[in-house]
């Protein structure tokens, strides 16, 4: 069509448009900001959301746990040599009793001078030492000759050995009475060592390797003392004298010393079980058992992931302030600045973090305290790590037209730095930040393993001390270690996943993309 046509087309071949039908529609689906986007690419990295779950389980754990040990037998950790006597439980869970898993039980081959000795506790306290007996069977000792052997099921917590403790007169009292009320024996007859093979846990005729002397019934014989003042009006063992009506010959349950002047005190033999019953107010039963000291693994451990868990959180937030200051501005202003800059970052990277660290605890510590210097240790290098990220994003994002458009418009150079750059580098720092974490819990974990900071004590410990003091008993008591083990090695393969989630999630090169 010729353009002179198109000046004779009819008025009536137009149409007026409706104009109340043009106007923005909106988009169907909402806008998905910076984070929200690194949120959605996050979760689709499936391990990293596992192990996100993980770090805050142990999180929770770290938070939660202390509160789980009863407080009784807690606040005894600091004043309290009792606590020794427990040690090594093994791990119990009630419900899980009579299972032979988690409930507090061991196999072990044992000889028959033990399992004397295990069937003679188990007589004399009622508490069911040997849960189970599986075989018995003759073994060849090059030295020995032949031996009778007996693989046993034990109960770690009925196993518990008597000891000696010294009460003032209120206290002996008072245990009688609460045995009385309860129904159980925590005062045991005291032995005559002289008889009884010189060992204060044997109550039965032996000879000096403790090898019973048995009547002929095949029944052990007592060798309790049957002399001497004692004051004892409470329960007694069922096999007794004193039952009988026997009043002479009957066994005596203290050793009175003192007078009235100066008052008396009962030095008693107990049922370690019982007597744990009556100090503390619940029967022995701990999720993780108990390490060397005696204390509680579960709550122990728990504190001191809680301690690594604050330190390494601090230490991150410290190192982030400082290193991104710095990073800023090297890369921001860049040149001589940030050559000179640079080469006080290179020498002190140069100096090892180990000698760093012992150093501040032989000259700092006994200044500020252990803490403080260990976070001076950490702090004194760990920030160029995060200055050099820092560092490379302001490089990359300087000279950007954004950048330039603010300083055009009069913008100062820490607005600029702080307000515009800062914020789009944002993603890497904070993976940064988080991927820190775990290497300050490992080398803290590592410092108090190899004993150059001690951080063990009645009211704290650290990951590390726990696995230093599991390490001497690893073969027979393995869950003294098994768990702060396992719990370092949690931590640090999650945060491996959940850091990898992390960069991926916040690279800005890969936002908006499909995967």
């Amino acid at each position: 069509m010729e353009e002179k046509d198109l000046m004779n087309i009819s008025k009536d071949k137009f149409e007026l448009a409706n104009r109340t039908d043009m106007h923005d529609q909106k988009f169907d689906t909402k806008a998905v900001g910076y984070f929200g986007d690194a949120w959605n690419r996050f979760k689709k990295n499936k391990s990293s959301v596992v192990a996100a779950y993980i770090i805050l389980i142990l999180v929770l754990y770290s938070i939660i746990g202390p509160y789980f040990c009863n407080k009784n037998y807690q606040n005894s950790y600091a004043k309290d040599n009792i606590i020794m006597r427990y040690q090594y439980l093994l791990p119990k869970l009630s419900f899980m009793e009579g299972t032979g898993i988690w409930d507090g039980t061991q196999v072990l081959d044992i000889s028959q001078n033990r399992y004397y000795r295990l069937l003679a506790a188990q007589q004399e306290t009622g508490n069911q030492v040997i849960v189970k007996v599986i075989k018995e069977y003759i073994k060849d000792d090059i030295f020995r000759g032949q031996q009778k052997m007996y693989k046993v099921r034990i109960d770690s917590y009925a196993n518990l050995s008597s000891f000696n403790v010294t009460l003032t007169a209120p206290q002996y009292e008072q245990i009688q009475k609460w045995q009385d009320e309860n129904g159980l024996q925590v005062i045991l007859p005291r032995t005559d060592v002289a008889v009884a093979g010189g060992d204060n846990n044997i109550w039965y005729l032996c000879d000096q390797k403790g090898n019973p002397e048995l009547d002929a019934e095949g029944n052990f014989i007592p060798a309790y003392f049957t002399v001497g003042e004692d004051d004892y009006h409470s329960l007694r063992l069922a096999s007794d004298p004193y039952n009988s009506g026997d009043r002479q010959t009957y066994w005596r349950y203290a050793q009175k010393t003192g007078s009235a002047s100066t008052g008396y005190n009962y030095s008693c033999r107990v049922n370690a079980y019982n007597y744990f019953i009556y100090r503390y107010g619940f029967e022995p039963s701990f999720i993780f058992g108990t390490d060397t000291n005696g204390y509680d693994i579960f709550s122990r451990l728990a504190t001191g992931a809680r301690f690594s868990f604050i330190l390494a959180i601090l230490v991150s937030a410290v190192n982030l302030t400082i290193g991104a200051i710095y990073g800023a501005i090297e890369g921001y202003y860049g040149g001589a600045t940030d050559i000179i800059m640079e080469r006080i970052s290179d020498i002190l990277s140069g100096i090892p973090f180990m000698v760093v660290t012992v150093l501040f605890q032989l000259h700092l510590s006994g200044k500020v305290g252990t803490i403080p210097s260990l976070i001076y240790a950490f702090v004194l290098t760990g920030w160029i790590g995060m200055a050099s990220r820092v560092r490379m994003q302001f490089y990359r994002f300087k000279n950007q037209e954004y950048v330039l458009a603010a300083r055009t418009l009069g913008a100062s150079d820490w607005s600029i730095m702080f307000k515009h750059i800062f914020p789009n580098s944002l993603g890497t720092i904070i993976t940064g930040s988080v991927l820190v974490i775990p290497g300050v819990i490992f080398e803290e974990t590592s410092l108090t393993y190899l004993g150059i900071i001690n951080l063990d004590s009645p009211t704290m410990s650290s990951v590390g001390s726990m696995l230093s003091n599991g390490q001497s008993v690893m073969s027979s008591y393995p869950h003294v270690m098994l768990f702060p083990a396992l719990f370092i090695a949690l931590l640090e393969i999650s945060f491996n996943l959940f850091g990898n989630g992390l960069r991926d999630a916040f690279n800005p090169s890969l936002r908006g993309s499909e995967e």
